[in-house]
Formats: structure tokens, sequence, C-alpha cells
């Protein structure tokens, strides 16, 4: 089963209420080495432990969800700040 991409059409961010996209694989990669450090947190500022496979972000580029077996985790809690894949 892979990510139904129908679904963009229909789903916001529950923070923002923006579009939502997927995140580009170069944005993936950086998040998932901020993981690996321990450095990535979620808005609730609970470190995100789980590597991304995918994920989706705002038309604005500011937060990102991840989605985990196929579903998207569209809890604000869930959310993480994309400002911290720019962070050395």
């Amino acid at each position: 089963m892979s990510f139904d991409h129908q679904l963009l059409d229909i789903i916001c961010c529950p923070a923002t209420h923006l579009p939502l996209r997927l995140v580009p694989e170069a944005l993936l990669e950086r998040l998932n080495a901020r993981i690996e450090s321990g450095q990535l947190k979620h808005r609730d500022e609970t470190p995100v432990t789980e590597s991304l496979e995918q994920a989706l972000m705002t038309d604005d580029e500011r937060l990102a969800y991840p989605i985990r077996d196929d579903i998207p985790m569209l809890l604000e809690e869930f959310g993480i700040s994309l400002a911290q894949a720019d962070v050395s």
C-alpha cells in the first residue's frame, strides 16, 4: 500500500489550514539527519524518534507532518517546524 495522492485534494494542515504537498527527498534527508542526531522536535517539543520515509508539508514550507504506514499524522502535536532542517 502507498500514500493516496488524491488525499492531497481534500486534506489540509490542522494548524494553519494551508494545503499540503509531499516533502521533497532532499528535505527528507536533512530532516532524517536531524532525527539521527536527536535534534528534531515536534511542535509540542517532544523529540522525533522515527525516521521519515514520507511526510507532507504546508504550501508555505513551514510545517511538516509524518506519514506513517501510509497514513498522514495530521495532529498539531505531530507537526514539525521545517526551520529546524536549516539549523546547523
